[in-house]
């Protein structure tokens, strides 16, 4: 199967709950600020690390689960940057459902390019590479941040975000294939 349809397929997965969930509680995520969305994914990156480190786990969640979410906090870091403003109005679903679908669409175009000259290295990579990947770049947020929000040679916030969206696509994608823990 081509990398374009497990990507796809992993995507509709992280969409099919990111839905679901906003069914249930609406967009109550539009109050997060961006440093907070980088703490539930740095929560979920944490998890993941602890349970690869002790090889065990006391919660049945699955570390699937745990890059579904970073997946779809991803996401909503992304919108919450295009939108700006932090709000406690609802967002209707023929309003988010089309946002989500384009954050994740220029990931994909990302990564497609990427592919395209990195040769689809991460395939070699270990799920303990991903998780780590991910650390540095929430870190790398929280210092532009830190910064109020300027950079001067590096990327923004929004690229950093799409690349732990695309780290946690891989590692699902690498865990469908049977060749990464679940």
């Amino acid at each position: 199967m081509s990398t374009h349809t497990q990507y796809d397929q992993v995507i509709g997965s992280c969409k099919e709950l990111f839905l679901h969930k906003t069914r249930d509680y609406g967009t109550s995520w539009r109050v997060l600020r961006t440093i907070s969305v980088a703490d539930q994914i740095f929560i979920k990156a944490q998890r993941i690390r602890t349970i690869q480190q002790h090889k065990t786990q006391r919660i049945g969640d699955s570390i699937s689960s745990e890059f579904t979410g970073i997946v779809n906090y991803s996401v909503i870091g992304l919108i919450q940057l295009e939108l700006g403003t932090i709000s406690v109005e609802d967002l209707p679903m023929k309003q988010v459902e089309p946002m989500y679908d384009r954050m994740v669409s220029n990931a994909k175009k990302l990564m497609l390019d990427k592919n395209h000259d990195y040769g689809e290295a991460w395939r070699d990579m270990s799920q303990e590479s991903f998780a780590d990947l991910i650390m540095v770049k929430l870190l790398r947020i929280r210092q532009i941040l830190a910064n109020d929000g300027r950079t001067t040679v590096s990327e923004g916030i929004a690229s950093n975000l799409t690349d732990i969206l695309n780290y946690a696509v891989f590692a699902l994608i690498l865990i469908g294939e049977g060749k990464h823990s679940n």
